[in-house]
């Protein structure tokens, strides 16, 4: 079994930051061919060139609005011309925002849909027609012929009224990631999905900051006591980019030290 994937070319949205950009690290130290892809290019600039700039050959950059289906052709040409193929997608393009659930002008909801789920419906379907494309033209009819991996989170399962948006569109992402799974299994593709907890992205650290309280609260609920690292999640990315998952589709992985297995019991107001 090889968890190998140098060699190997991913495309990897949301690459600016948090998640997205440690995967994106983790698989350019793994020997993997990178495109990062991000909305946000003033900071994709900023995290990104000099990692460019460093690692020679085997990272690129692409900048746009990832919600438009000519930016998502743009990118997968722009890999193209720059590696030649693509044998992995890490969608990891997210968007956390709290919504009123009463409020009938409220369309945070319909803005995580379009975000969080539909960008990565329709990239997956870009990519997915090349690496068929890819596997056709080489004549290979046995191994995988390419990898999806969608983010998710375990608001899919654990729902606080302020993140219906975030939760309705990570339950959609998992469902997605099983119908993909079923449709491109002839092909040889493989699609799973991460759903973490608490980890420790930007984001995180800097809602952290100066707020022991809310630690101590996140490390309560969560059974192996601690808050999970960003490159934790990027190895379970590796994992089920390489081959070491093969017999692996339609599956989400949860990363959360056991957070969901427990169900905290609010002390009774009177």
């Amino acid at each position: 079994m090889t968890f190998s994937i140098s060699g190997k070319t991913a495309i990897v949205t949301g690459g600016a930051n948090g998640i997205g950009l440690a995967i994106a690290r983790h698989f350019i130290s793994q020997g993997a061919n990178v495109m990062l892809a991000d909305m946000d290019e003033a900071r994709l600039k900023d995290e990104c060139g000099p990692v460019e700039d460093g690692e020679g050959g085997n990272v690129r950059f692409f900048a746009g609005d990832l919600r438009e289906k000519l930016t998502l052709a743009n990118l997968l040409s722009a890999t193209i011309d720059a590696f030649d193929r693509v044998d992995i997608l890490v969608n990891a393009c997210r968007r956390v925002a709290l919504a009123d659930s009463l409020n009938p002008d409220d369309e945070t909801v319909e803005e995580m849909l379009d975000h969080n789920l539909f960008t990565a419906l329709r990239l997956s379907r870009l990519v997915a027609r090349r690496m068929i494309r890819q596997a056709r033209e080489e004549g290979r009819e046995e191994g995988t012929a390419g990898a999806i991996i969608n983010l998710s989170s375990i608001a899919a399962q654990r729902l606080r009224p302020e993140l219906l948006g975030f939760s309705v569109a990570s339950a959609a992402v998992e469902q997605l990631t099983r119908g993909l799974a079923v449709a491109l299994a002839p092909h040889r593709i493989r699609v799973n999905a991460i759903a973490f907890g608490s980890v420790m992205s930007a984001s995180l650290k800097d809602a952290l900051k100066g707020n022991d309280a809310y630690r101590e609260e996140i490390v309560e609920k969560t059974p192996l006591g601690r808050i999970a690292s960003a490159r934790e999640v990027a190895e379970t990315a590796q994992y089920l980019a390489s081959e070491g998952a093969a017999f692996m589709t339609g599956q989400v992985l949860v990363i959360d030290g056991g957070r969901t297995l427990i169900d905290p019991v609010t002390p009774p107001a009177h």
